[in-house]
């Protein structure tokens, strides 16, 4: 004999109805008033790198052979030997899991030599792996099993997001996939307060926005609690960091080919600005005096850009402004020809067609085109008659 469930007077199921409630009740767990959330207090974002890197996942960007990958390896030993990272920054202590996944031991064992001393025991708290299950395969999982067994986890580096993310078979969206890619991993980042850096390339394309040349959709960076590209330009590195937990900011970065360590020099605005003026100079120095001209030797951004940079520069006193667009070193005459060519035209035209002065440069005379001068002025000769005209 089968019993039936009992119901309520509506006919549903008691056991259903009582399902029902529990779901009810637990989408109230999730929520907070207003009210709620302001009687609430949170301990401090934790930081890996202060001002950098915060807890949950970062996405560390940059071109093939940059040298980003020295960088997260320099990183994860000032995280282990409590030693200073990027010149002065010290990072937080703990374990870190650095799974190397596009190297071999050799390699590894190669870099180490150059940022370890050869003498003494290396890091028993940094663990490699060259090889790692995928993330749908069981890696995530077992990223998570080392963080549980670790005394004090402070850092797992994925490099890279291609050799440990679920392989795309081209029928799912793409945009869904790049965002599960890194969700998986700030979602463990988040559960266990840890520090999860996910190295990846950018795409060859500029963007007006640094942040837009990642390789992959929107779903990347919309996933990642931080965003840091590596980008080189005019010879510097700029180190761009961008996140939820964060002030966006960019350091400049120098990289020392001895150590094969990386140093901050600072903020990338004021260094840069400072080898921009130079080479605004070294462009002067070798003859040239046009700022369109300035503007491509010094690989300046832009039009827009170079003059603002020159009209600052001629204010501080760094060049002189010989007319428009025309720029010449302290103490020296270039430029001269410049204005001489550009001025030709002007040299012949009556006063009384001008009625606009605005394009007079600073060493334009106004009395060579009024007239007013203190000295008297001489009539022309008159034509002699030409032969023709005789009588």
């Amino acid at each position: 004999m089968t019993l039936e469930p009992a119901k309520h007077a509506g006919g549903a199921p008691i056991s259903t109805a009582r399902t029902k409630e529990r779901e009810t009740a637990n989408w109230r767990q999730n929520t907070a008033t207003a009210a709620q959330l302001q009687r609430m207090t949170f301990p401090p974002v934790k930081f890996i790198l202060p001002g950098v890197v915060p807890e949950g996942a970062s996405l560390l960007v940059s071109r093939p052979k940059l040298g980003k990958s020295w960088l997260v390896l320099d990183l994860a030993l000032a995280i282990v030997a409590d030693r200073a990272t990027l010149g002065e920054m010290r990072p937080a202590t703990g374990e870190v899991l650095h799974l190397a996944l596009e190297d071999g031991l050799r390699r590894l064992h190669h870099r180490l030599t150059r940022l370890l001393p050869t003498f003494g025991s290396w890091p028993q708290r940094l663990t490699f792996a060259t090889e790692w299950r995928r993330a749908d395969q069981g890696g995530l999982a077992d990223i998570e099993e080392w963080i549980i067994a670790a005394e004090c986890p402070r850092l797992v580096i994925v490099d890279t997001l291609a050799q440990f993310r679920k392989p795309s078979n081209g029928k799912g969206q793409i945009y869904a996939d790049d965002y599960a890619a890194i969700a998986e991993l700030q979602k463990l980042a988040s559960k266990h307060t840890v520090g999860i850096i996910i190295v990846h390339h950018d795409r060859k394309a500029e963007a007006d926005d640094v942040f837009d040349t990642v390789s992959g959709t929107l779903g990347l960076t919309g996933a990642a609690d931080t965003i840091l590209v590596m980008k080189r330009r005019a010879g510097a590195v700029t180190l761009h960091a961008r996140g939820r937990d964060i002030e966006e900011r960019e350091l400049a970065l120098q990289f020392n080919q001895d150590t094969c360590r990386w140093s901050s020099l600072g903020a990338a605005a004021d260094v840069h600005r400072s080898a921009e003026r130079n080479r605004v100079l070294d462009a002067l120095k070798e003859g040239h005096s046009l700022a369109k001209d300035i503007s491509t030797v010094a690989d300046l951004r832009n039009r827009n850009a170079a003059d603002q940079l020159l009209f600052k520069m001629a204010r501080d006193g760094e060049i002189v402004r010989v007319g428009r667009g025309v720029y010449s070193l302290p103490g020296t005459d270039g430029g001269k020809t410049g204005k001489e060519e550009r001025s030709s035209v002007n040299a012949t035209k009556e006063i009384g067609h001008l009625t606009d002065l605005s394009d007079l440069t600073e060493l334009t005379d106004l009395t060579e085109l009024t007239g007013n001068r203190t000295e008297p002025t001489t009539s022309p000769e008159p034509m002699p008659p030409s032969a023709g005209g005789r009588r």
